[in-house]
C-alpha cells in the first residue's frame, strides 16, 4: 500500500478520484495497474513548456516567449494559453492561443509588454489545457535586468 500511497502524494488531488477506484481494490497487482495508467493519464492532461525566454525591452516591459507541447492537438482540445507567474502567484501576463497547432509540435509564440516589478527576479512560464486548465512540465527563468 506504501507504493500506492507515494504515487496518490505525487499525482495531487487532481487525480484523486480516479485513484481511489484502483485503491478500493484488494489485489496489490490492480492497484499498481491502476496507479500506472492514473500516472500515465495524469502526464498527457497537460502540455508542456519545453523551453522559454525573456528579454527586457527598452520601456521596462518584458518579451517572453514560449514553446509548447501539447499531448493533444486538435480543434476540440488544445493548448490554449501560457503564463508568466511569479514565486508568490501572481500572474504577469498571459498569451492566448486561439486555435490548434496540430501541424506544428512543439510550436512557440511570444508575448511582448509584460510588466514586471523590479523587485522579481524569477518567473515560471506554464501553460493551459482547454479541459484540465493549468498545469503541465513548467520553465523558471532568471530576469536579468
Amino acid at each position: 500500500m506504501s507504493n500506492f500511497g507515494s504515487a496518490l502524494a505525487i499525482l495531487g488531488a487532481s487525480m484523486l478520484g480516479a485513484l481511489v477506484v484502483g485503491a478500493c481494490s484488494s489485489d496489490d497487482a490492480e492497484q499498481t495497474s491502476a496507479v500506472v495508467a492514473t500516472s500515465q493519464l495524469a502526464e498527457e492532461l497537460f502540455p508542456d513548456v519545453v523551453a522559454a525566454t525573456a528579454q527586457l525591452t527598452d520601456d521596462g516591459s518584458w518579451t517572453f516567449s514560449a514553446t509548447i507541447s501539447s499531448p493533444y492537438d486538435s480543434p476540440d482540445r488544445y493548448a490554449d494559453a501560457w503564463r508568466v507567474v511569479g514565486a508568490d502567484g501572481t500572474v504577469y501576463g498571459i498569451r492566448e492561443l486561439a486555435h490548434d497547432h496540430a501541424s506544428e509540435q512543439p510550436f512557440t509564440r511570444s508575448q511582448s509588454g509584460i510588466a514586471i516589478p523590479t523587485d522579481v527576479v524569477e518567473v515560471m512560464v506554464e501553460g493551459r489545457d482547454q479541459l484540465s486548465g493549468w498545469g503541465g512540465q513548467t520553465t523558471t527563468i532568471s530576469l536579468s535586468r
